[in-house]
């Protein structure tokens, strides 16, 4: 029988329910068994992808295209397997299918309501997922916090899915805060009253994680045992922590994989963690330090860069280096004087992806200091476009280049919607989304990375190189080191004669995982590490 557990949160929004479902997996995939994730935003939006990276964090675009939320990526890195438009969907999504199906007649004109039509709508997505991965267990994880006012479907959904495979077969897993005052003492107060908010829905939670700045005392444990009717055994610790990498480990010392396994009636199986524990060894306990700079539009270290947060950590896991990152605000580049303070001491500038001009000319300013400083410079999608733009301004003589995204106007538009875009009136889903694959050039940065003639990469993108100035750019000394298979499309630019100045225009962070790092950001890294031996006889992380 499949099992099923399902993940909510209390109190505050950002609680860690993402991570949480990711770790819990992680100990299930430990002990050999098939974990599928289903993240459930309520939220009307159909998808994530036209929604505002400051209030939502990142769109983390999956193999097959979906642009979906950043718990998705999340759930890859954790549980190492690649996931697809199904493992994300939302109230829009749901209520859309429900009209269309309405709309064709397929309920035969029954009177159309949340219950049984919503609801049956969301079980059955749930549903389907676990039989077309042939999952032992399916993990899924409803965004937003419980008394909240778009929850109640999603909760009724997962009640009615709990009488029908039995409570044998499903544990429901609370996430939720315990505020420390400042003067030190643990309130479960807040914790008490999101779990009988959760009570009132007809649910009774398994097993509870306290979110804590502090470890639980067992008068705290005791006191929501007994009020909240959760054995205390059940009762995690979920304490604050930097290295996200570890909170399996952290579960696992604490027992939640056996007890999980037992409540689902699992097969009794040892955990094989050896490999994620050795990742976070070299994790904690690096022989380098380095300092990349992160050139953006979102320089508030937000969510909206996760991925490539990730991938940096995971180059320097490859490396044994700890990476100190630091943000720049793109914006503030513009007309600076002081380049040279504004990039102290790093080691690295990576320019990731984005959309509109807000920063444009900061990011071109960035990939000018790292080439004529011979910086280690990785461009991702659009930091691929600025590296584009200028190594023609300041290179290939085009004065004024620019991207048509930015100056539509341009006499040299090296950077231009792609052909099978500028028909497209919509924004939502119609990118150029998910995986594509592309040819490398022998003798290249990028062959030296991947080692294979192929690689297949995800995108998200509508502006491309413009392949009329192909043959101009090569002469100059910009070498496409990527192209479709068809050759219509750059894939990967490099600066020849650069120690390493690499853009893409897919996006690798995506698929960039702790115990499989990508290669690009690999050698990114290991370029950094070169370039800080060569300059500055090492570094040690302030």
């Amino acid at each position: 029988m499949r099992k099923y557990i399902f993940v909510t949160g209390g109190v505050i929004s950002g609680i860690g329910k993402g991570i949480t479902t990711a770790s819990l997996g992680r100990l299930l995939i430990n002990r050999g068994f098939k974990v599928m994730v289903v993240k459930i935003d309520p939220y009307l939006n159909v998808d994530a992808g036209v929604m505002n990276p400051f209030q939502h964090g990142e769109v983390f675009v999956t193999h097959d295209g979906a642009e979906t939320d950043l718990d998705v990526g999340n759930y890859e890195r954790f549980l190492g397997i690649d996931l697809n438009r199904h493992s994300n969907f939302t109230t829009g999504s749901v209520y859309s299918e429900v009209i269309a199906k309405e709309r064709r007649g397929d309920y035969l004109g029954e009177t159309v309501q949340l219950i049984p039509h919503i609801t049956d709508e969301i079980k059955r997505r749930i549903y389907q997922i676990g039989k077309d991965t042939h999952a032992d267990i399916v993990i899924t994880e409803i965004g937003g916090t419980i008394g909240d006012f778009e929850m109640p479907p999603f909760v009724e959904a997962l009640r009615q899915m709990a009488v029908e495979v039995g409570r044998e077969n499903t544990m429901f897993l609370h996430v939720s805060l315990i505020y420390t005052l400042p003067n030190g003492e643990s309130k479960s107060k807040p914790t008490q009253h999101s779990i009988r908010k959760l009570q009132e829905l007809g649910v009774q939670p398994d097993l509870l994680l306290c979110r804590t700045s502090k470890p639980l005392d067992k008068s705290v444990r005791t006191k929501i045992a007994l009020l909240c009717g959760i054995s205390e055994d059940y009762i995690f610790e979920g304490l604050d922590t930097k290295c996200i990498d570890e909170i399996p480990l952290n579960f696992e010392k604490q027992g939640m994989g056996t007890l999980v396994s037992k409540k689902l009636g699992l097969p009794k199986r040892a955990s094989q963690d050896t490999e994620w524990v050795s990742m976070v060894d070299r994790l904690k306990n690096p022989k380098h330090a380095a300092r990349i700079a992160i050139v953006g539009k979102y320089t508030t270290g937000s969510d909206a860069y996760i991925s490539v947060q990730e991938a940096i950590k995971h180059g320097g896991i490859a490396n044994e280096a700890a990476i100190e990152i630091r943000w720049v605000d793109a914006e503030t580049l513009v007309g600076s004087n002081s380049l040279s303070t504004d990039f102290e001491n790093v080691e690295g500038i990576l320019v990731p992806g984005g959309f509109g001009y807000r920063g444009i000319e900061g990011m071109i300013v960035a990939a000018q200091y790292a080439r004529e400083n011979r910086i280690p410079y990785l461009g991702l999608c659009l930091g691929m476009q600025c590296l584009v733009i200028e190594f023609a301004r300041n290179i290939a003589t085009l004065e004024k280049a620019n991207s048509t995204e930015v100056d539509a106007e341009t006499p040299h538009p090296v950077i231009d919607l792609m052909l099978e875009q500028r028909a497209i009136a919509d924004l939502g889903a119609t990118m150029r989304l998910g995986l594509y694959p592309c040819v490398l050039k022998e003798d290249t940065k990028s062959y030296a990375a991947y080692q294979q003639p192929i690689i297949v990469e995800r995108h998200r993108h509508r502006y491309e190189f413009n392949n009329r100035y192909r043959s101009e750019f090569k002469t100059a000394g910009l070498c496409f080191s990527g192209v479709s298979p068809d050759e219509s499309l750059v894939e990967i630019a490099e600066v020849t004669g650069h120690p390493w100045m690499v853009g893409s225009q897919f996006h690798p962070e995506f698929q960039s995982k702790p115990l499989a790092p990508h290669p690009l950001f690999r050698d990114f890294i290991a370029a950094v590490l070169r370039y800080q031996q060569k300059n500055t006889c090492g570094s040690t992380l302030s």
